[in-house]
């Protein structure tokens, strides 16, 4: 069994730092938009679902890993707030989809705006950290190219 060095857990160390900096920012900025966080991770994950996956309750704990009670709260809340709505499948009527309603755009466009400025400023510190951590042999398993971390993060808010 391979035994941490004082490195590693700096290493690790430093990584959770630079997420809790960048969950914070988050929390703070949502806070003010007048949401919680899960409701701005539920709208985010409505938005950003793959295609192949349909945004139902289930799906969106499973990717909030949450449970389905607690997602059902987080939907119940922005459909009160007017920001997402349910509709019945076409193929299914028993299955509820989820969808952002013009409102949750708009406030979901902002917010992601912010987050997606504050990866672009934040971010470099955040690689650096992960690439310390995924370091083997002296050499980082990540791409060392700042142009190929900066066009990755720049299409994912």
């Amino acid at each position: 069994m391979k035994k941490l060095t004082l490195s590693d857990y700096q290493a690790l160390a430093e990584f959770r730092y630079q997420i809790r900096q960048f969950l914070h920012f988050s929390e703070q900025v949502v806070k003010r938009s007048g949401l919680e966080r899960g409701q701005y991770q539920l709208m985010l994950a409505v938005k950003g679902m793959p295609p192949d996956v349909r945004p139902r309750i289930s799906e969106l704990a499973n990717r909030m890993q949450i449970r389905h009670h607690s997602a059902v709260e987080l939907v119940n809340r922005l459909a009160a707030g007017g920001y997402v709505h349910r509709t019945r499948a076409q193929d299914d009527r028993r299955e509820v989809l989820l969808a952002l309603t013009p409102k949750g755009e708009k406030v979901l466009s902002e917010l992601a705006l912010h987050h997606h400025d504050e990866l672009r400023s934040s971010g470099p510190k955040l690689v650096t950290a992960l690439r310390r951590i995924m370091r083997e042999g002296g050499e980082a398993s990540l791409p060392r190219s700042g142009d190929a971390v900066k066009k990755e993060t720049s299409n994912h808010p």
